[in-house]
């Protein structure tokens, strides 16, 4: 592979705010034969100069500004109309894929659902090794959005993930040999009743250091982020982002902070002190090496119900939050907290961007975020100062932010845990934007956004906070919540639901334009020196867009949804863009049937891979999905009003709202094992599908509650069962058996 000659190094302020500079000269520069200096380490020195070697892709937002813009321009405005699909690889499993490939001279490494990884040639899609860190499959319902992986790190010949039952790994990037791994959870009675510990974002590493969070919230979790050395695995430190129950030291770099500032805005006696107080940073940690800061996206609190969770006193630091840290040590610097006193799961773990912006005729080096609540936040990268916010999307819950201090103005009606009443929130729990990447091009000035409006209806749980093990504990009414029953309700909330792609100028705090999608749920954004926008549809479509205008430029039929970020890159000198193809993650458990894609469509897991000359065709595709079986007809009704309650508290989250899934997993409406009671105690409380993720929950429901929801699931077959054949009819009018 040709080596570049580099002139004198420019400064890191420089190389961070440059714009285009790819020439092609630098474009097959290998990643190894860059020079170490600042303490950053080869790897880390290639990703502060990412635009000298455009054709790789290093780190999870390609540059650690992570604005996810690439200066490659073989693909541009005027061809993208015939682009072509080069190459794509089956994946061994069906369920969602998140993640974005890392790309290194000319090898792709992707991570996919259960946690295992893959490293591809990237020219041809070719499979060079694999490594499957072998994840139980009854750790499947201990997250709260399916077993994905978002992605990958890169670091001195090595490559990084965390899996879903708590593990950082680490590979050898050749050969695929394990090289270390950790336990990223410790054994703490501190971090929460039910420890039901999740990690499926991908690491960042930042001078050596590999950083990892973990998920778990909804089940009782106290937030934390790990530093492991990167060589070695050791632990380097470790920052809390919730107090100890007990106001006490934990030996971590947030003992301070925690006891001074974050501990007197929780009461001490409410659900917290058990259940952890969630806080969990599961996706966005942003190194930048202009400020030498690390930005911690804190999520949500456990229980989501303010009340319960602290009496409904205090800002509850620091979910919702940004807080700035130290890469070396852990430190706490700043904080700015974007929802106090959340109660709507509006986590601010989306992914954080840093630009230089003009702000009052200064340049400043800032913070931009699209969190869930719906507003834009411009902050002061160095200081944590909050410049401007404006709302990106419609909100309700709000009606501003005060102009000095960003902190929301909120409408008294959505304090629903304080005034008692039902709250229908905009944006719902989903948010205004998700894990779903956004995108920046510094030739355009916009910011892109995966955009959503996804209601949820707010309701307190009936008798207070009870927690259920092996469930979802919000301190909501779990029979209220969700999609509306009643037809008319339903068809409201249907209309409510939409998707699109916000091109937001954050100079002007303003909407520049949009591109209104079929449904609601986006895939993530990746913009191009050729003016385009990459994304993918959960309705199986890849597009490419216009950056300038929004103009639909190309589209290609996947077969699958698509919620995870494209990637582009360059091998043999040629330009590819990437991206995974799988429906899954949160929405289909959210949103049960309504979720599916168009059609019935069954998923179809793979990376997919296109270029201008590319002449691959994707195998014919299977769209039956779930075909309705006729249930029996006989049920108890005096047991189907808590088989429903049973139902909504533990299996909702992965088979559907009121029993109606999403096209990922299972639709136990027309299950064989419904027809029979012993057979289906086989399955939900003894765990005889234990291996396939369906965990066993005898030990948390008696054996007449589980037959309870044996009985709902057969009323609810029979309540649908004509409307999804018809559903299914072909074009004869024949319904497909």
């Amino acid at each position: 592979m040709m080596r570049a000659v580099f002139g004198k190094r420019r400064s890191l302020r420089g190389a961070l705010g440059a714009g285009t500079i790819c020439a092609a000269l630098v474009c097959g520069h290998t990643v190894s034969t860059l020079a170490a200096d600042a303490g950053f380490g080869a790897t880390g020195e290639a990703i502060i100069h990412a635009d000298d070697h455009p054709g790789n892709w290093l780190t999870y937002g390609r540059t650690y500004s992570e604005q996810r813009y690439s200066p490659l321009d073989q693909i541009n405005r005027s061809n993208v109309g015939n682009l072509k699909l080069a190459w794509y690889y089956d994946l061994d499993t069906n369920r969602g894929q998140e993640g974005t490939p890392l790309v290194v001279d000319g090898v792709m490494y992707a991570t996919t659902n259960w946690s295992k990884m893959k490293a591809l040639d990237a020219a041809t899609g070719k499979l060079l090794w694999a490594y499957d860190p072998r994840v139980p499959g009854n750790i499947a319902d201990k997250g709260c959005c399916d077993t994905v992986n978002r992605g990958a790190a890169y670091w001195n010949g090595k490559v990084y993930f965390g899996t879903f039952d708590g593990r950082l790994i680490a590979l050898d990037a050749k050969t695929g040999k394990l090289v270390w791994s950790v336990n990223t959870i410790p054994a703490d009675a501190t971090l929460g009743h039910q420890r039901s510990y999740t990690v499926d974002g991908a690491p960042r590493i930042a001078k050596g250091r590999v950083i990892i969070g973990n998920g778990g919230a909804e089940f009782g979790a106290r937030g934390f982020v790990s530093a492991f050395d990167a060589e070695t695995g050791k632990l380097d430190w470790r920052f809390f982002t919730v107090p100890n129950p007990e106001n006490k030291p934990d030996n971590a770099a947030s003992d301070s902070v925690l006891m001074s500032k974050a501990y007197p805005t929780w009461s001490p006696t409410g659900a917290w002190t058990t259940q952890g107080g969630g806080g969990t940073v599961w996706d966005s940690i942003v190194y930048d090496p202009v400020t030498d800061l690390v930005y911690l996206g804190v999520g949500n609190g456990s229980p989501w119900n303010y009340k319960y969770r602290s009496d409904g006193k205090g800002d509850n630091l620091f979910l919702g939050s940004i807080v700035a840290i130290r890469p070396e040590t852990g430190e706490y610097v700043w904080h700015f907290q974007e929802t106090p006193m959340d109660q709507w799961d509006y986590t601010s773990v989306q992914q954080i961007m840093t630009l230089d912006l003009p702000i009052n005729g200064q340049t400043r080096h800032v913070i931009v975020h699209a969190p869930k609540n719906g507003f834009f936040y411009i902050i002061d990268a160095k200081t944590g100062e909050f410049l401007s916010g404006k709302n990106y999307v419609y909100v309700n819950w709000a009606s501003g932010l005060d102009p000095k201090t960003g902190r929301p103005i909120y409408n008294p009606d959505a304090l629903y845990t304080l005034n008692g009443k039902e709250w229908y929130g905009i944006p719902g729990d989903l948010g205004g934007h998700n894990f779903a990447a956004m995108a920046y091009s510094p030739r355009t000035g916009l910011v892109y956004i995966p955009a959503q409006q996804v209601p949820f209806l707010y309701k307190n749980q009936v008798g207070g906070f009870k927690a259920h093990p092996d469930s979802w504990n919000l301190g909501l009414d779990m029979n209220k919540v969700g999609i509306p029953d009643s037809p008319e309700a339903k068809q409201a909330f249907i209309k409510d639901l939409k998707g699109w792609i916000v091109a937001w100028d954050p100079v002007k705090q303003q909407e520049a334009f949009r591109v209104d999608h079929k449904g609601p749920w986006n895939g993530g954004i990746v913009a191009t020196a050729g003016d385009l926008l990459f994304q993918g549809l959960a309705n199986g479509e890849f597009h490419a867009y216009d950056a300038t205008n929004g103009a639909d430029l190309f589209h290609f039929a996947a077969q699958s949804g698509i919620i995870a970020p494209p990637v582009t890159y360059l091998a043999n000198g040629k330009q590819y863009v990437a991206v995974e193809v799988g429906w899954g993650g949160i929405y289909p458990f959210f949103l049960g049937g309504l979720a599916r894609t168009s059609g019935w469509t069954v998923n179809h897991s793979r990376v997919i891979a296109f270029s201008l000359d590319g002449k691959a065709k994707l195998p014919p595709q299977n769209d039956k999905g779930f075909l309705p079986v006729k249930p029996p007809a006989d049920y108890d009704g005096k047991r189907t009003d808590n088989g429903y309650f049973q139902f909504q508290t533990f299996c909702a989250a992965c088979h559907g709202d009121n029993a109606e899934a999403g096209g990922v997993l299972p639709d136990l409406r027309w299950s064989g094992a419904i027809r029979h009671q012993d057979a289906f105690y086989n399955v939900v409380g003894r765990g005889a599908l234990t291996a396939y993720g369906m965990d066993r929950f005898d030990t948390s429901m008696s054996p007449e509650q589980i037959e309870d929801i044996r009985q709902f699931l057969i009323k609810r077959a029979n309540d649908t069962y004509q409307r999804e054949v018809d559903a299914r009819k072909n074009d004869a009018g024949v319904p497909q058996q």
